[in-house]
């Protein structure tokens, strides 16, 4: 099947030629490349991220030490537990419904820089708990935060980036993401709970104060008429000495064809629906790989098993590599494209979920009667019930297949599927629609993460995982008939390829 977006020659091609037409826009495309401030702008606005994968990941070390608290009100039951570890879901798909308005009102830098409100509230509420409702809403008002900043940076990051570098610039919330979620690991190792929240607020900080000096999307701006600021904004972007009217004026010219909001009636049209569609399905499937419930319980994975590291240990190893991972998807997306990453990323995690739930059904048991020592039971990562004798080096299968899990998914369907988003998404309904798959994601992962204990405790850990290996499965056969490779093409060109109408994503 011919695949689309490829620059493959022919007429139904016509919209996207490999080189476009001579003129001064070349010379300003090159000097962009070689301009700074584009990275000092992504870096500002991706420290949002950085807070939302270090709040993501903050209940892993924060779990076990909560178990076996002596304070009454802060001790931890399975069920507790299990919301503490969920309820930031559902702040995030909050958040994420909350972006649908901010997104488009506010614009996408000041929707970044809002969310440092209940980030930062967030972290003080945790950082200073005397009882579970103060854990709880903390959890939930990071939560809040993340999923705003969730639907808003993608979208900023690839309205600033030019076409030559969007898909390493683009690579960059989920690289962020996964550099704080390591950091609270590596931090876990060395600081109590209490003050591992007290370090969360300072990336909040420094991305204020950053993102007040940075300029707005240009696309924004135009959107709402603000044509010499943008002007302005991009010039600063791409440097002053760089000629930006040829850009400005396809920018321009295609914030004009779509100078009002999208109705529910034009949603329906194949060019606005076939793209949200595309994108909705990708943040779902993400989403159901796994990441957020072996994320959020990862150390309480490694309790449960036969390991031979501890599981601290091997948690911050699993983030030490998915920060590897991204790097590596940051450098290549560029040059090999996004579905070749896409289809590597989908076999890895389908080898190493299939791994590791034949290891927990097959493999070394703890040895005591409850069978597994940390999930199944009411108090988990319960350490001071011994684990059964290292098989040799069989015991290191689960930290290798969650290694490799992690690694196909920060390779591909970890910043893929957020660039994908923002690059396939109408400029009419980018606000609206980035904030509802950022709503449907999180849901998801709400649902995945708060059932996982109690699926755990009825069918056994092995479950989750073979089921989350058929998803991965079900992700290689979507990106190969649904998802469009954008390698090396403008905002404007992807656009108007769903426009065309020539082929259907979603026969």
């Amino acid at each position: 099947m011919q695949e689309p977006l490829l620059g493959a020659e022919g007429p139904d091609y016509d919209t996207f030629p490999e080189k476009p037409p001579p003129s001064p826009g070349d010379r300003a495309r090159v000097g962009a490349l070689q301009n700074k401030r584009v990275f000092l702008a992504t870096f500002a606005a991706v420290l949002g991220n950085f807070s939302f994968g270090y709040a993501l990941v903050y209940t892993s070390p924060v779990i076990p030490a909560l178990e076996h608290s002596l304070d009454p009100d802060l001790h931890l039951t399975k069920s507790q537990a299990s919301w503490f570890g969920s309820v930031f879901t559902l702040g995030a798909a909050a958040g994420g419904l909350s972006a649908m308005i901010l997104n488009d009102l506010l614009g996408r830098k000041l929707s970044i820089m809002f969310s440092a409100v209940p980030s930062a509230a967030g972290y003080a509420l945790m950082a200073g708990a005397h009882g579970l409702w103060m854990l709880l809403l903390g959890r939930t008002l990071t939560g809040f935060a993340g999923g705003l900043t969730a639907a808003c940076i993608p979208v900023y990051v690839s309205e600033i980036a030019p076409p030559g570098v969007r898909g390493a610039l683009g690579a960059t919330p989920q690289l962020m993401a996964v550099f704080g979620s390591l950091s609270l690991y590596a931090l876990g190792l060395l600081l109590p709970w209490r003050w591992l929240a007290v370090a969360g607020e300072a990336p909040v900080l420094v991305m204020i104060l950053l993102l007040s000096f940075m300029p707005n999307s240009p696309r924004f701006l135009l959107s709402r008429g603000r044509d010499e600021e943008a002007l302005r904004a991009l010039a600063w972007l791409r440097g002053t000495d760089t000629d930006v009217h040829w850009e400005f004026e396809q920018i321009q010219d295609n914030v004009r064809r779509q100078s009002s909001r999208v109705s529910w009636a034009e949603a329906r049209a194949p060019h606005v629906c076939r793209p949200i569609a595309v994108a909705l399905l990708m943040r779902l499937l993400q989403q159901l790989t796994g990441i957020t419930p072996i994320l959020v319980y990862l150390q309480s994975i490694f309790d449960s098993t036969a390991v031979l590291l501890p599981p601290k240990d091997d948690a911050a190893i699993v983030g030490a590599v998915r920060l590897l991972s991204v790097l590596i998807a940051a450098l290549t997306m560029d040059l090999a494209g996004r579905k070749v990453l896409l289809f590597v990323s989908a076999a890895i995690m389908f080898a190493a979920n299939l791994t590791l739930g034949l290891y927990i059904h097959f493999g070394p048991r703890p040895l005591s009667p409850n069978s597994t020592a940390g999930l199944e039971s009411e108090s988990w990562g319960n350490l001071a019930q011994p684990l059964a004798a290292p098989a040799g080096y069989l015991t290191l299968v689960p930290l290798l297949a969650t290694m490799f899990f992690i690694m196909g998914y920060a390779m591909g369907w970890g910043p893929i599927t957020w660039l994908l988003m923002s690059e396939v998404l109408p400029l009419r309904a980018r606000g609206v629609a980035s904030g509802l798959c950022v709503l449907a994601s999180w849901l998801t992962a709400f649902v995945l993460t708060k059932s996982f204990l109690p699926v755990v405790s009825a069918f056994g850990l092995q479950v989750p995982f073979f089921f989350f290996a058929a998803i991965c499965l079900v992700s290689l056969v979507f990106t190969g008939c649904c998802v469009p490779e954008t390698k090396g093409r403008s905002l404007e060109q992807i656009e108007s390829f769903f426009r065309t109408g020539r082929r259907s994503f979603l026969r």
